[in-house]
């Protein structure tokens, strides 16, 4: 009989690139490890999957030295991070109220985002073995 997968649900609530790397390092590590894993992107963490996100995500203050520590650890950037948990399997999931709210659309996004509200997460969310909120 086969094992069944390890979950893990996050919740993305903070924008900026550092909220950014935290989530996409948990989201891309835990999939490499073969569990599934589901991201809710809300509030200012709609900001992640923005198409326009590459170049409107910055650090916060006091944080912009660490581009050039990232840079030097060839940490992947945030497309790149993107790309590997779509190719991975990652759901990302844009929450539906919080688009609603600012008035966006799936449009507004990279491909391969769901619109879902908190029930579509937590259906995931209530069989995850580990939930993190950034």
């Amino acid at each position: 009989m086969a094992e069944a997968k390890r979950r893990v649900a996050i919740i993305a609530s903070q924008g900026g690139l550092d909220a950014a790397y935290k989530v996409l390092n948990i989201a891309t590590a835990a999939a490499a490890t073969d569990a599934e894993v589901a991201i809710f992107f809300t509030f200012e963490g709609l900001s992640i999957i923005r198409k326009d996100a590459e170049s409107t995500l910055t650090m916060g203050p006091g944080k912009e030295h660490w581009m050039e520590g990232f840079k030097r650890a060839n940490v992947p950037t945030i497309a790149e991070l993107l790309d590997v948990a779509r190719e991975s399997g990652v759901k990302l999931i844009a929450c539906q109220m919080t688009m609603d709210v600012m008035g966006m659309t799936v449009d507004d996004f990279i491909n391969g985002v769901e619109a879902g509200g908190a029930v579509t997460f937590l259906d995931f969310a209530y069989d995850a073995d580990v939930t993190v909120t950034f």
